[in-house]
């Protein structure tokens, strides 16, 4: 995904925020009141945390018999009566979904997690998921060995017993009913905590990825070299304005600013890059999707950004739970939420246009000029679901579609490896490429392209179940059992930028300006305009 002006996720939102548009404005996060669960539905509460990747059941650790974790303790992480709030989930003590956690691996990789939050960051803390976890796993033992308690009671009260004998059982087994009410209930309080905070760890990293901030990001590969001008040569503003291709003073009067009207030329220019960007790319493999451009809230969530946080990009249509998407990455990604794919179905490949809509909260100055950052515009993203042993392969065929799309234009550019305080909580690892701005006297960010693993696959609840290794056994197939291939596993999600119809609007204009005033269209995009080869100014 295109990371124009920072489209935040939920591991960083630090910087103060600019006012966002007054006809779309952010609402709270409603608080919604703790539940007296009963204790059938206080139970489900353990399904929040996973196991580890291996399949393998986290161990409870030995513990005295006689621990009670009392209300006092409880409270002291917020969990007492009135609940408590804070964490990742700014206050709100019911998270409307949850993500499947590896807690397990995240305690016993500690050293290794805190190193990842603090090179990327973040704002996670791990000292309190870990404490947390602790206290789950502390209550968790209690209240199964309650009911472990209040069974065997049950078990005595059979057959003839005493009248004395069986109201001190009906008496004990009382007091232990009324005590699981309590810690059942204070065991989904304590998970939904213990959710929350960890939905602010970020994915881990490439070893490979450059520690640091942006300026720490390693180049990759550099395509061609600054075109050498003659003449005195103009930005895309001015030249925008000679070709009448632009109106920014009407947009602004209408929608405000940082928003823009195309015009003449300009339009065509706009769908011959959407056109040649999903045929070039449809060519590969993958199949073109027109997506919906608002979504559910808890979708971007579980995408991995905030569409509530303070500075967020997302915009938030008040009186509803629904959102602007900032890219298609999101809706893309929903399409196959909480389902379970055969594994003949991977590689999914999808190729997206959306029209995308971000506050650009934060962003001032010369870099802002014009149609390098606005708060609506036209782009065409790629994404993949795949197996997790082929991410990487996936992550390199991604930019080199990028890389081959941008140096057909001619375009020169340059592919960055993406520096870990530059990554954004989903992001294993990132590149970017940025294209040289003669108009502007600088490199701009033009595309991304993304790795993101199993952690969006994780809270948007994609799996896939792998091929059995053998043949189905004939002894076994009437059963349903033949070919088992064991556990479910979480897909890996990749995103990548095609076009980003602004800045690459910016670079064809200001690189291929020629001294009369022209600009001479990109060869592979003439056929999509109609045979246009060279934009001229309007004669009066």
């Amino acid at each position: 995904m295109l990371t124009c002006g920072r489209y935040l996720s939920s591991a960083a939102a630090t910087t103060p925020s600019l006012s966002p548009l007054r006809t779309l404005t952010c609402s709270f996060l409603r608080r919604h009141p703790l539940r007296f669960l009963s204790s059938a539905s206080a139970a489900a509460a353990t399904t929040a945390v996973q196991p580890d990747t291996r399949g393998k059941n986290p161990r409870t650790p030995k513990m005295k018999p006689s621990l009670i974790l009392s209300y006092h303790h409880l409270s002291r992480v917020g969990l007492g009566t009135g609940g408590g709030g804070g964490g990742a989930g700014g206050g709100a003590t019911t998270p409307k979904w949850k993500a499947a956690i590896d807690f397990k691996w995240i305690r016993d990789n500690r050293d290794a997690v805190a190193t990842n939050i603090m090179n990327r960051i973040s704002v996670a803390n791990l000292d309190v998921v870990l404490q947390l976890y602790d206290q789950y796993l502390a209550l968790q033992k209690e209240v199964e060995r309650l009911r472990a308690e209040r069974n065997a009671v049950a078990n005595k009260m059979k057959g003839k017993l005493d009248p004395s004998v069986r109201q001190a059982l009906v008496d004990e087994g009382k007091n232990l009913k009324e005590s699981l009410i309590v810690l059942e209930e204070n065991l989904v309080q304590l998970t939904d905590k213990l959710q929350l905070e960890a939905q602010s760890i970020p994915n881990t990293t490439h070893p490979d990825v450059p520690v640091g901030n942006e300026e720490n990001s390693a180049v990759r590969k550099e395509v061609g070299s600054q075109r050498k001008f003659s003449f005195t040569i103009k930005d895309h503003v001015q030249l925008g304005k000679d070709l009448d291709l632009f109106d920014f003073d009407a947009a602004s009067e209408v929608s405000g600013s940082k928003f823009y009207y195309l015009k003449n030329e300009a339009v065509l220019l706009e769908m011959a890059l959407v056109s040649w960007a999903i045929a070039e790319v449809s060519r590969k493999g993958f199949t073109p999707l027109i997506t919906p451009e608002i979504v559910r809230s808890s979708v971007v969530e579980r995408c991995g950004f905030q569409p509530r946080a303070q500075n967020t990009q997302v915009y938030s249509i008040d009186g509803s739970d629904q959102c602007l998407i900032g890219t298609a990455e999101i809706p893309v990604g929903g399409i196959h939420m909480n389902s379970i794919l055969p594994d003949s179905d991977l590689p999914i490949k999808y190729v997206a246009y959306s029209h995308c809509f971000r506050t650009e909260a934060g962003a001032a100055g010369a870099a802002t000029r014009g149609l390098y950052r606005v708060h609506q515009f036209s782009k065409v993203e790629m994404f993949i679901l795949c197996r997790p042993e082929e991410s990487d392969k996936y992550h390199e065929e991604l930019i080199t579609i990028e890389e081959d799309l941008y140096a057909s234009l001619g375009l020169h550019f340059k592919t960055l490896d993406m520096a870990t305080g530059d990554l954004g909580a989903p992001a294993y690892r990132k590149y970017d490429i940025e294209a040289w701005m003669p108009g502007l006297e600088r490199y701009g960010e033009i595309s991304s392209a993304s790795n993101c693993t199993d952690y969006q696959s994780r809270r948007l609840g994609i799996r896939f179940r792998p091929a059995p290794s053998e043949p189905p056994l004939a002894t076994n197939s009437k059963k349903g059992k033949g070919g088992s291939s064991g556990p479910t596993q979480f897909v890996h999600t990749l995103n990548a930028t095609a076009v980003a119809v602004p800045r690459l609007i910016i670079s064809i204009l200001e690189n291929f300006q020629q001294e009369d005033g022209t600009v001479v269209i990109p060869e592979p995009l003439r056929p999509f305009m109609g045979g246009l080869g060279v934009l001229s100014p309007k004669t009066k």
